[in-house]
């Protein structure tokens, strides 16, 4: 789950990471006001929508009066902001974030990922800051500190010296950036963290070092654990899809293809996506429903990958092992008979009782195309997805 950027500030904070003044606004008159109680006669305007990229695509705006802080903030609310992480649809622009304004000499990366080969959290640090990781990467390799972290003992201050003179920053503020350093180290752990990144984190020209902005994933799994962050989510800048289906507990990842998938299991459903582009079609989406392939929950997956307007064909690929393919079977026909729908549906299943599995589809007396492998699955998802548009493109003629 990702949160804005305001958001991850607030927390930080409570770390102990030395952040600007800033306040959040929802129109360009709160927006204004919000200056005046911040005082000053400069101050940066940023769009929350969760993307990076933000300044270039004119999400970011100095200010330097009231009047240009409405106009700056009039022009953002209710358009959509297009970035290259956004897509060309954008995100849209709801709620703007005031800060004043702060001069600086100097700009720092700063990053923590979970780095799964090593199972460990990984920092990641530069002394180019303010360009996204990727560019820093390509053109300045060189510039990049790695450090990571032993679980058992944590981020020692040690540790976070050795960072802070790799990038070369001055001796007097060494133990700033140890605070900064162990400050997020300690967010990431304690909320169960999949990324903190501050880009940049700035020193300023009174010798301060200042998040000026940053972003923080959250592992969705353990959002349990840390209710007062699950609060944060914002699904306007989400998928619908994506949150419908995050709302009834199945993990689904909307993509721009037509043939929907229905599957158990993450690693399966990677397979199934991959194996329809090899049969020369294109997925619609990633969709995994879990173990328990209940009735109720299949009629959910239906509902969810036919809420896709493209979505021209659905593929039904089941493995089951803690699972029992009669069982699937059963709650693949009384979903489609409860939620008929008008697309062909190609199941195929294989694993426990898939014998039995498949008399019950056979027995159903609905139109659906079985398989036996995947290959064939996929091959017979794309023909029937082809025959099925070359049909609906005659009726259109007619």
């Amino acid at each position: 789950m990702d949160i804005h950027e305001y958001q991850a500030k607030e927390i930080l904070a409570k770390f102990g990471v030395a952040v600007p003044q800033g306040a959040l606004a929802y129109s360009p008159e709160q927006a204004a006001y919000r200056a005046r109680e911040l005082g000053g006669n400069r101050w940066i305007v940023k769009a929350q929508v969760h993307a990076g990229g933000r300044g270039k695509a004119g999400g970011v705006k100095l200010c330097q009066s009231e009047h240009e802080i409405h106009d700056a903030t009039n022009a953002m609310f209710g358009r959509k902001l297009v970035t290259h992480q956004t897509g060309a649809e954008g995100k849209g622009i709801y709620r703007v974030y005031v800060e004043s304004a702060v001069d600086f000499d100097r700009e720092i990366y700063l990053g923590f990922v979970l780095d799964r080969t090593s199972q460990r959290i990984m920092i990641v640090a530069s002394s180019e800051g303010g360009m996204e990781i990727e560019e820093i990467s390509a053109t300045r390799p060189e510039s990049i500190v790695r450090s990571t972290v032993e679980p058992a003992v944590g981020l020692q201050e040690f540790q976070a010296r050795e960072i802070s003179y790799a990038l070369g920053v001055p001796t007097a503020l060494t133990q700033q950036m140890v605070r900064t350093l162990q400050g997020c180290y300690r967010a990431f752990r304690d909320l169960d963290a999949t990324m903190v990144e501050i880009n940049p984190l700035v020193i300023t020209s009174d010798n301060r070092i200042l998040a000026l902005d940053a972003k923080m994933t959250f592992d969705g799994n353990a959002l349990f654990r840390h209710p007062h962050v699950a609060e944060l989510r914002d699904k306007s800048q989400e998928d619908p899809r994506e949150a419908r289906a995050a709302d009834r507990g199945l993990a689904y990842i909307g993509l721009a293809g037509n043939i929907g998938c229905i599957v158990n299991g993450a690693g399966l459903a990677m397979a199934t996506m991959d194996t329809i582009k090899l049969a020369g079609g294109e997925p619609a989406n990633f969709l995994d429903i879990g173990g328990g392939a209940t009735p109720e929950r299949v009629a959910k997956a239906f509902r969810l990958v036919m809420s896709d307007e493209n979505v021209q064909a659905i593929l039904v690929n089941i493995f089951a092992g803690i699972n029992r393919c009669d069982w699937v079977a059963e709650g693949v026909v009384q979903a489609l008979k409860a939620n008929p729908v008008d697309v062909p549906v190609i199941v195929r299943l294989s694993g426990t009782n898939v014998e039995e599995g498949q008399k019950i589809l056979a027995r159903s007396g609905l139109p659906i195309i079985r398989a036996s492998t995947l290959m064939e699955a996929a091959e017979r998802a794309v023909t029937a997805w082809k025959n099925d548009s070359k049909q609906n493109t005659r009726m259109r003629a007619v």
